[in-house]
């Protein structure tokens, strides 16, 4: 059973007969229908009566009308209105765009717009690269969707994916101090997603894929980096395998192994799971297991796609045949980033001393944490109600940050490689443990550290 979560939190104005008891009758009802408490204000009292504002979490829609209705059985209480807290959040939407220049006169008028704003125009004309010098270009990234792949909730079109590209430009403003729009696109097609964000580029610096599902991303991807001059990021590809390769290598330094050395079974064939293990390899991994919907990735395995076909030609160097679970016995690490329940405590138990499993699916992993840490020495999820939340947003808006300061025309695995470092060392070796692998998406230090180190690596090689 999930445990409730801000995430569906309510806050109830409620009616309350003024007594001694009242307050602790309301939190005791919360509490017996397995709500949790967070806040409470008596907003208003009277001699008869008091207006109390209760806020309280909960495990979802149906769980908050259980707890609505337990108040609704107190005496001398009334409900007035419930408020779903994460509905009031997103009302109106998470963005607005806002000047940055004053408007205060005619003088102001006339050089921000017409007529001194076409020499501007012009100078630019004359000089296409200083777009970036003197327009938004310089910082603003397009972070594209189509709707068919979102968070843990599949194709829910462009509309009900907005809400999320608008909490990804929330994002990018708020750790990296970068401008970013959502742009939500009512097609599927990959020819008509490509040309719709080449003729849109003039306006952005980097283009973030978001949510377009597997194996068109590929394609996608491959196409805009072929013909824009700007780069171009897949979030559920590039950043997973940025936070992934930093968590392993914490966690491989807290039990004492050597990337090189370790076996690794890796459950998903998609768009993460195969840059995860792209990075993976880069990182010097080498003996990597792939496993997806249809058993373990091997060079004998009829019907393999052509890049199934890549991944079984760097992989499973042993040549292991049969299923997820047999892979799993004598392996130190674990890494899902395909579907809930895919593997159990009794797999976890078959894996070598000390391991390691990251259970990355959303909102349910491939094992329930607990459950792994029965058995494993370090487990990471993508949830933050766990410990060791293993999430992209501690690599996104660092590495654009970087990528926007180095005038980044493409990204590398090298580039990608420095920023999984650079977010793995903001932990410093005394506060490593197996609770604690990578850092609080809150701490300053990972947006400064990746993007200097994605600059770093980008004028690295432009040297070369």
């Amino acid at each position: 059973m999930p445990t409730p979560s801000v995430s569906s939190s309510i806050t109830a104005r409620l009616q309350v007969q003024a007594r001694p008891t009242a307050v602790s009758e309301l939190t005791t009802a919360i509490e017996v229908a397995g709500g949790i408490v967070t806040a409470l204000d008596v907003t208003a009292s009277g001699h008869e009566q008091m207006t109390v504002d209760v806020t309280c979490a909960t495990r979802g829609e149906d769980h908050a009308a259980d707890i609505v209705e337990a108040l609704k059985g107190l005496d001398g209480v009334v409900v007035e209105r419930v408020s779903d807290r994460t509905f009031l959040m997103h009302l109106g939407g998470k963005l607005e765009i806002t000047s940055k220049v004053p408007l205060r006169n005619r003088d102001d008028l006339s050089m921000a717009y017409t007529p001194g704003v076409a020499r501007v125009c012009e100078a630019i004309a004359a000089h296409p690269e200083d777009a970036r010098r003197l327009t938004i270009k310089r910082n603003t990234i397009a972070v594209v969707t189509d709707g068919t792949a979102v968070l843990g909730l599949g194709d829910i079109g462009p509309l009900a994916a907005l809400p999320v590209m608008e909490g990804k430009a929330v994002l990018f403003k708020r750790f990296a101090d970068i401008d970013a729009f959502p742009i939500a696109l009512d097609t599927t097609d990959v020819d008509q997603i490509v040309e719709t964000v080449c003729a849109i580029a003039p306006v952005f610096a980097g283009i973030n894929l978001e949510d377009i599902s597997a194996p068109r991303c590929f394609e996608v991807e491959r196409r805009l980096r072929e013909r824009l001059d700007i780069p171009v990021f897949h979030d559920d590809q590039h950043g997973t395998a940025i936070v992934v390769v930093a968590a392993l290598t914490n966690a491989l330094t807290v039990v004492r192994k050597d990337i090189r050395s370790v076996r690794i079974v890796l459950s998903g064939a998609g768009a993460a799971g195969t840059a995860v293990l792209r990075l993976l390899l880069a990182a010097g991994a080498t003996d990597v297991v792939v496993a997806d919907v249809d058993g373990l990735v091997h060079a004998g395995r009829p019907g393999l796609t052509e890049r199934l076909g890549w991944t079984a030609s760097v992989t499973n160097p042993r040549g292991v045949t049969g299923t997820l679970r047999e892979a799993l016995a004598g392996a130190d690490v674990f890494i899902g980033v395909s579907a809930p329940d895919v593997i159990s405590g009794a797999d976890v138990a078959t894996m070598a001393d000390d391991s390691i499993v990251f259970a990355l699916a959303n909102p349910r992993p491939e094992i329930d944490p607990d459950e792994a840490a029965r058995y494993a020495a370090v487990v990471g999820t993508g949830r933050s109600d766990f410990a060791n939340q293993i999430n992209n947003v501690l690599a996104f808006p660092g590495v654009f940050r970087g990528l926007l300061d180095a005038q980044v025309h493409r990204i590398t695995d090298t580039m990608l490689l420095a920023a999984a470092r650079a977010l793995a060392s903001v932990v410093n070796p005394d506060e490593l443990n197996p609770t604690y692998i990578v850092p609080s998406v809150f701490n300053p230090e990972v947006t400064t550290r990746v993007a200097h180190a994605v600059a770093e690596a980008a004028r690295a090689t432009t040297r070369v």
